[in-house]
């Protein structure tokens, strides 16, 4: 599938686990800026990334300081090819997916860690 097709139903889907979320958590979210990214174009730039996998929390959690600098500025990246190929082109396990990997991926901005996040159910 292409990426703009991709983009367009995990854009939906992340837009509808936002709207599911209490009010405090969805404004706090706001500050979070979500990236749809397909991780083979990141790969030649970010040899560190693993290329496995499917979204990552980058710089400051809410609990954390203030960011003084651009790379500490909070995102959400997805990385829709690989979530697309881990659901094997399955339409409604890839929603499934970009919703647990989104929602995973901001409870680690929220300030929870791997265990925390995974007793949520978000794993």
């Amino acid at each position: 599938m292409r990426f703009e097709r991709l983009q367009t139903i995990a854009t939906s889907v992340v837009k509808s686990a936002l709207l599911s979320l209490p009010e405090e958590i969805r404004n706090e979210a706001t500050d979070c800026r979500i990236e749809f990214v397909e991780m083979d174009a990141l790969m030649d730039f970010d040899e560190d990334l693993d290329p496995d996998l499917l979204g990552l929390f980058e710089g400051n959690a809410r609990c954390d300081p203030l960011p003084e600098s651009p790379d500490e500025m909070p995102r959400i990246r997805l990385f829709l090819d690989n979530l697309w190929d881990e659901c094997a082109g399955d339409l409604a396990t890839y929603r499934h997916e970009v919703k647990i990997t989104f929602l995973h991926e901001l409870g680690h901005y929220l300030g929870l860690d791997e265990d925390e996040v995974a007793a949520m159910g978000l794993a």
